[in-house]
């Protein structure tokens, strides 16, 4: 166990922000229940009731979930899809068509949250006196930039326009995405092709499906990356016979591991120790 003083939830929170550059929590960012001093802590993609009560058991100081855990961030999430539109926007789709495409699912998604019982896995930390936060879009957005510049750093040395093939060397230079069972896909488009431009569509929420990939293909962006897709959104963007577009998805929680493995190297760097799990 650390001897060192620990951290607060606040300050775990603040970690994340820092290596992301974000001055905010993000909408589907949160803090359920605050605690203080916290040297050893249980961090998984996904938390729920039963890891809440494993903590327990570990007698951790608190737990850090990835994805959304319930309360605020569950409530808010569909605020954060507005950033697929900056990202859209950023390759080179008019702002008003990005909006455009991105609002029916920032409805749809206020709809579910309107569903959702929020309060579950949050109350259980409550009641069980554990501190508990997520961290979702400060670590996908770190992430991110790790691939964007994997693929730039491979792409400078090979002295010709990278082909899709290449892209998917590039992002398997990345230890996450080079060691995990899933591996990179090319569901649509063929290896063979020239890239063209590149556009990593991560730190967003979660994938834009066929209405970003279709928008950003009609900017002229040749490849995207996507960190998963549904087979269905796959399956339309083949049917549209497309000759210079190309989907790359390099596998969820590989993609993930990326931003949390740095995030949960500088808690360690703070004597804070990580108890891996689900995921992770």
């Amino acid at each position: 166990m650390t001897n060192g003083p620990g951290l607060s939830t606040d300050e775990i929170m603040a970690v994340a922000l820092e290596m992301a550059g974000m001055q905010r929590i993000p909408d589907d960012s949160a803090v359920y229940v605050d605690g203080q001093g916290l040297r050893r802590v249980m961090m998984g993609v996904d938390i729920g009731a039963a890891e809440l009560l494993l903590a327990r058991q570990l007698g951790v100081d608190g737990v850090i979930a990835h994805h959304p855990a319930g309360g605020a961030a569950t409530l808010r999430f569909p605020r954060v899809l507005g950033r697929q539109v900056e990202l859209m926007v950023e390759a080179g789709v008019p702002a008003e068509e990005a909006r455009a495409v991105v609002q029916p699912a920032i409805a749809r998604g206020m709809l579910r949250a309107q569903a959702a019982n929020f309060d579950h896995t949050p109350s259980v930390a409550w009641l069980l006196g554990m501190p508990f936060l997520n961290v979702h879009l400060p670590l996908d957005e770190v992430g991110r930039r790790v691939m964007i510049e994997a693929i730039d750093r491979y792409s400078e040395t090979l002295g010709r326009e990278p082909t899709v093939a290449d892209i998917v060397e590039a992002l398997s230079t990345i230890p996450e995405i080079r060691n995990a069972p899933t591996g990179v896909m090319v569901p649509v488009g063929r290896l063979d092709r020239p890239a063209g431009r590149v556009a990593v569509f991560h730190g967003a929420g979660t994938n834009g499906g066929f209405p970003v990939a279709q928008a950003l293909a009609g900017a002229g962006v040749g490849t995207v990356v996507y960190i998963h897709v549904a087979p269905e959104e796959a399956d339309r963007l083949r049917a549209l016979h497309l000759d210079r577009f190309n989907l790359v998805v390099s596998g969820h929680i590989a993609s993930d591991l990326i931003g949390i493995n740095l995030f949960v190297a500088e808690l360690e760097r703070r004597e804070v120790e990580v108890i891996r799990m689900s995921g992770l």
